[in-house]
Formats: structure tokens, C-alpha cells, sequence
């Protein structure tokens, strides 16, 4: 297999392994995986090790308290798998109720946003169907560090620290996340004995110690004392569920997966959709005609997934008609190659800080795997004596009357965690995602197109810089992008934000087998803790 020859400032280089490969965004967690490679795991095995260990030592960003989505790739059946592991909001939460609240949108913080925590039930789900090692073995290393403790990471401590404000809010968080009043600096140990003393239980006896018993009743009191309205039973009733993934057909045999709504990975398969129709590599990589192009087929594809997207079992969402290739050749006539244009939903016919981990096993199984508390530590509760952190999924509900997202019993919220796979004349060719709530379709679509159009080795893929549409006709540019390209975007009416504006960029991780040799190659992103690793 063979690269372009593409470079970008970067500190990493791809890692080349061929009996198994993890990356993620911390390398304490991806040594974790692959120590349950070396032992005989396999990939499905390692990534729960993995995620185990992020919940320990990324706490800002995951946790057992909030949800997963995983793509598997079981090599023997030649098959992709997809996984919903997001829970559903409370059965006595109704948008109407929330109104009454005197709330015009759904609050972030505190027990009304907390929805049930989907990831448990995805680990039971993942490694009952393919896992050949049991919780003991894959949760004693997550379990060592937060009894033992953890020195704690440079950009982890960073995030950490911004979130203080929202620690010091709840007392049993205070408690856990700043010990002596502060969050941990970096190199500092960390230790959460509560979440090691939680982990334990449910390693020796199962995950229903997670969703019923004394671990749950702390849940839903923790919830309902901040004003929310979970209960033991919601989290009794939860089960995660396997879902069929959806595609399209980019170029020369290869096909973009993603997991179906209520998820955003809708959004990246949308926006490919427009991009494939124009001819990428003759722009040039880099150059103000790319940039264009992939900002108005986002910014299309957006205008869709906030229309559209919600939970099917409560909407009816038009996929067919959306990934259909007439109303992608609909939405590409609308973009003007010197102008841009404000984004609108279409009509198609009818027929927010995150981890993201992938792994390749020597078998040729791969698992794209992604899981968060969505905002950093998530709705700012910690529940009881657990040391578990709880998400504020339900904050990306509508208080819209009527719209297909609003809040509602039972109802899984719009989500934007998403992984990410490619196959390449119906082989797995490429576990990926990019991590970082709304700029997830919009890392998928850049990487995914770096390595495909521009043939980039996946770390290439991930260093080259990037652009993060927020609203409107705003977007923001990397640094790197040079002053050119910015005043050309200008002149065709991007309304760019400052180079001084603190912005978020994804972060990514993505391995490659080689279809003849069985090689891996993997990348993992310059923009945070991670590592790829391998043997």
C-alpha cells in the first residue's frame, strides 16, 4: 500500500504493527488495549479495556454515566455490526414540562438534562456477542489506576481545569474532582477510589449492579435532588440495541459507514454525498476551491440533520430519500463555486467532550468505538459515594412543540457521538472517528477524504489542518491555513472567525489494514494526549 506524499507540522508519526493496533486519546488507555491483545483478547476485548481505562483517566470526557456507539467489524463473517448504546430520556420528562420550568432550551447542567447511561449496557451487548474475556481480566487495569492512581495528562489536565466552575457547583463532585479544592495539575496522581471500589462491583458481579440495586438508587437520587426527574426504574428498563448502519458509495469501490439516528454520523454521509460530486484532487488539496466546497456540502448537510435527525423509534426519519443520490445531486446544484450561501433544510422524497478509540486485532477484526458525557463531566453531578460522573445528553433536545427532536418520554436525544468505518470493495479498510460534538461529521468528512481523494497515510490525514463550521455563514480555519486562502473565503462571503478565538478541531484516531499484506497503519491525533500502539 502506498501514500501520497503529503506533509503538515506534526510530533507523531503513523505506527506500523501487524498482530494487533489501538489509538486513542490517551496512551495509558491504549497501552491498556493492547495488553489485552497481547494476552489473547481480541479487538472487541480490547476495546472495552480501553474505554474501561478512559473512564479513569479522561473522566471529563467519559464515563459509565453517559453513552457509546460502536461500528465492529468481525472478520469471519465479513461483516459490519453497529451498536447503539444511548439511553433514552426519563419516562416522566415531556418538553412541556420542561417549558413550565421557565426554560426556552434545555439546560445543560443539573438533573434535568441527565438521560439514562447507555455504555454499560453497550459493553454487555458488545462482548456477549463477541468478546472472549471476561470483565475481571478487562477491568482489573481502569480498577488499578483508580484505586492506585494515574499521573494525569497534559490536555486532559487542561480541560480539567476548565471545568472547575462546574465542580464547585455540586458538593459530591467538589469532593471527587477537586481534591484540596483544585482540579489536578499535570503529572499529578489522581485517584478516585469510589469509581475503583464501583468498577469492582460490577467486574465481580455483572452489569445489573450498574442499573439496579444501591449503585442505581444513588443515580436517581443524585438526579432527582438536582431537579431532575430520572428514576430507578428508567435505569432498570434500559437496554442497548444493535442497529443496521447505514452507507454510501464514494469513489473507486470505497463506502463510508455510520451508525444511524439518532446519531449525527447521518450528517458526515450527507455531506460526502454532496463532495463526491465534485472532482476533489483537481482543486488541490488545501486550496480555497476545497475549502469552499467542503464548508457549503457541511453546511447542507447540517441544515438536514437539525430538520430531521431524532430518535426513529419516535419520528419518522426519511434515510432513503435523504442518502438518495437524486437528492444529493439536489443539494450539489445549490452550491455556487464564488459565493456561499446561508444553509437550508431541504425536502427529500420519502421512502459537548468525547473519546473516540479504534482497534485492529491480527484476525483482521476492527472496532470503531465512541463514547461520552458530551460536555465537559457531562451535566457537572456525581452520584453519591459512586465517583460516577453523569452526562447531560437530554441538553441537545428541542423545546421546539412538534419538531421530530423535542423532548419526550423514553426518547433518545439527537446525538452527536459517532465512529466512523470505510470499506474498500466490501473489505474493512478503515476504522475512524473524530471526536468533539458538532465538528464530528466535519472531522469524518475532511479525514475520510484526506485519506480517500488525497491519499493521505492516516496521520497525515488527521494533522492536516482543519475547519469547523459553527453557524450560519461563521466558520473557523486552523491556524495553519494561510492568510490567501483566508481572505479568497473571505471575498466569496465566509464570515471567518479569528485566528485568536479559541476553537475546537476534533480529535481523531484512525487505523488502515492493508487488504493484501494484513498490515496496520495507524494515526492518532496531534491535538490531544493520544497514542497509537501496537505489536
Amino acid at each position: 500500500m502506498e501514500f501520497e506524499n503529503h506533509t503538515f507540522p506534526s510530533r507523531r508519526s503513523n505506527l506500523v504493527a501487524f498482530s494487533g493496533l489501538v489509538a486513542t486519546s490517551q496512551p495509558l488507555a491504549a497501552q491498556a488495549g493492547l495488553k489485552v491483545l497481547r494476552h489473547g483478547g481480541n479487538a472487541v476485548d480490547a476495546a472495552v479495556a480501553t474505554v474501561a481505562t478512559l473512564c479513569v483517566v479522561e473522566p471529563g470526557s467519559t464515563g459509565i454515566g453517559g453513552d457509546a456507539f460502536a461500528l465492529i467489524w468481525m472478520a469471519k463473517e465479513k461483516k459490519l455490526y453497529g451498536l447503539n448504546a444511548s439511553g433514552p430520556a426519563p419516562m416522566k420528562l415531556t418538553g412541556e414540562w420542561v417549558r413550565g420550568q421557565d426554560h426556552k432550551e434545555m439546560p445543560a447542567l443539573g438533573g434535568i438534562p441527565v438521560t439514562v447511561p447507555g455504555s454499560l449496557r453497550g459493553w454487555q451487548l458488545a462482548l456477549e456477542r463477541f468478546g472472549s474475556r471476561g470483565l475481571d481480566m478487562l477491568l482489573s487495569q481502569p480498577i488499578a489506576y483508580a484505586r492506585h492512581g494515574f499521573p494525569v495528562s497534559q490536555r486532559i489536565a487542561r480541560s480539567w481545569a476548565r471545568s472547575t466552575d462546574k465542580m464547585n457547583a455540586f458538593p459530591d463532585s467538589k469532593r471527587v474532582w477537586l481534591p484540596g479544592g483544585r482540579a489536578p495539575r499535570a503529572a499529578e496522581l489522581f485517584r478516585n477510589p469510589e469509581f475503583a471500589t464501583t468498577l469492582q462491583t460490577i467486574a465481580e458481579q455483572g452489569y445489573d449492579q450498574f442499573y439496579n440495586g444501591p449503585i442505581a438508587a444513588q443515580i436517581a437520587r443524585c438526579v432527582q435532588e438536582a431537579g431532575g426527574l430520572l428514576t430507578e426504574e428508567d435505569l432498570a428498563n434500559y437496554q442497548a440495541e444493535w442497529v443496521e448502519p447505514i452507507s454510501v458509495p464514494y469513489r473507486d469501490g470505497y463506502a463510508f459507514h455510520e451508525i444511524p439516528p439518532n446519531g449525527q454520523g447521518l450528517t458526515a454521509l450527507l455531506a460526502l454525498n454532496i463532495a463526491k460530486q465534485f472532482d476533489l484532487p483537481s482543486m488541490g488539496y488545501g486550496s480555497a476551491d476545497y475549502y469552499h466546497v467542503l464548508i457549503e456540502a457541511m453546511k447542507l448537510a447540517f441544515a438536514d440533520a437539525h430538520a430531521y435527525i431524532a430518535d426513529p423509534r419516535h419520528a419518522a426519519i426519511p434515510l432513503q430519500g435523504l442518502l438518495s443520490q437524486r437528492y444529493a445531486e439536489e443539494r450539489r446544484a445549490l452550491i455556487s463555486t464564488d459565493r456561499a450561501l446561508p444553509p437550508a433544510p431541504g425536502l427529500p422524497q420519502t421512502h459537548g467532550d468525547t473519546v473516540y478509540l479504534t482497534v485492529a486485532d491480527g484476525e483482521g477484526n476492527m472496532v470503531s468505538w465512541i463514547q461520552s458525557l458530551y460536555m465537559g463531566f457531562g451535566s457537572g453531578l456525581t452520584a453519591g459515594k459512586t465517583g460516577v460522573q453523569l452526562q447531560n445528553r437530554g441538553a441537545n433536545f428541542s423545546l421546539e412543540p412538534g419538531h421530530p427532536n423535542e423532548a419526550g418520554p423514553g426518547k433518545r436525544p439527537y446525538h452527536t457521538i459517532i465512529p466512523g468505518f470505510i470499506t474498500k470493495d466490501g473489505q474493512a479498510w478503515s476504522s475512524f472517528g473524530v471526536m468533539g460534538g458538532f465538528m464530528q461529521p466535519q472531522g469524518h468528512l475532511q479525514v475520510g477524504i484526506n485519506m480517500i481523494d488525497f491519499g493521505m497515510d492516516p496521520q497525515t490525514a488527521l494533522d492536516a489542518p482543519r475547519f469547523n463550521w459553527t453557524k450560519g455563514m461563521e466558520v473557523a480555519l486552523e491556524p495553519a491555513i494561510s492568510d490567501e486562502i483566508r481572505a479568497e473565503l473571505e471575498g466569496r462571503g465566509h464570515q471567518l472567525l479569528g485566528k485568536g478565538i479559541e476553537m475546537h478541531y476534533g480529535g481523531g484516531q484512525a487505523i488502515v489494514r492493508d487488504p493484501d499484506s494484513g498490515v496496520l497503519i495507524g494515526g492518532s491525533e496531534p491535538r490531544n494526549d493520544g497514542a497509537a500502539v501496537g505489536w
